[in-house]
């Protein structure tokens, strides 16, 4: 069994940051089950194509993530509780896919998908987002490595987050009968920040509001 990742200004195990490490491995772990699902259920021929592309970065993501615990001396086969909790959690999501999809209505499995997605990429967006702070504040011996990782992914992230938010919102919209935007606004300005989907979302509820006001 490998130690613990080594705190370069004390020496001592940093455990918050191990599990930080082990639950992100096994977020992206159940992210590659979870985009399995989801295409299975994607009606919409840009947006199956969108989480197929998904499905391969998080395979990817597993891989930097495994060579990530490497670097810290860490054995990414070790379990701890909060790696059961996200895999319950994973495995949960791929349950509700399976189950809306054997419904036998694919738009609101398609749907379904879509909220899981968005629930599976929320807990990974945060981890990404943590494992940035910790390569910017540097105490970690291996900071270089974490910034590394972080810079292969985090673009990614917040394209698997912002943009499926965007098609959730929009295959609701239809779903309640109303004009749906689809591809989303998202995924038409590539968004990649909170800053830029809140941009796209308020541009996004003006026009609707102004198409309402035309037609009334």
């Amino acid at each position: 069994m490998k130690s613990d990742a080594k705190d370069g200004a004390t020496g001592k195990t940093p455990a918050e940051v191990a599990e930080l490490l082990y639950q992100q491995l096994e977020t992206e772990l159940g992210g590659v089950e979870i985009y399995r699902a989801a295409v299975r259920c994607a009606v919409h021929p840009k947006l199956k194509e969108e989480w197929r592309k998904y499905l391969e970065q998080t395979e990817r993501h597993v891989r930097i993530m495994q060579d990530l615990c490497a670097a810290f001396g860490l054995d990414p086969e070790k379990d701890t509780p909060g790696r059961q909790v996200v895999r319950h959690l994973g495995r949960s999501l791929v349950k509700a896919m399976d189950l809306a999809l054997g419904a036998g209505k694919p738009e609101s499995a398609q749907i379904v998908a879509a909220e899981c997605v968005v629930l599976a990429e929320t807990k990974d967006h945060l981890d990404w987002e943590l494992i940035g702070k910790l390569a910017e504040e540097g105490r970690l011996e291996h900071a270089d490595k974490l910034r590394e990782a972080h810079e292969q992914a985090e673009d990614e992230e917040d394209e698997h987050l912002y943009h499926t938010q965007g098609w959730l919102r929009e295959l609701w919209t239809e779903a309640l009968g109303m004009q749906a935007v689809l591809p989303p606004p998202e995924e038409v300005h590539d968004v990649r920040s909170q800053a830029a989907a809140a941009r796209v979302k308020k541009a996004r509820r003006d026009a609707g509001r102004e198409a309402g006001e035309a037609g009334a």
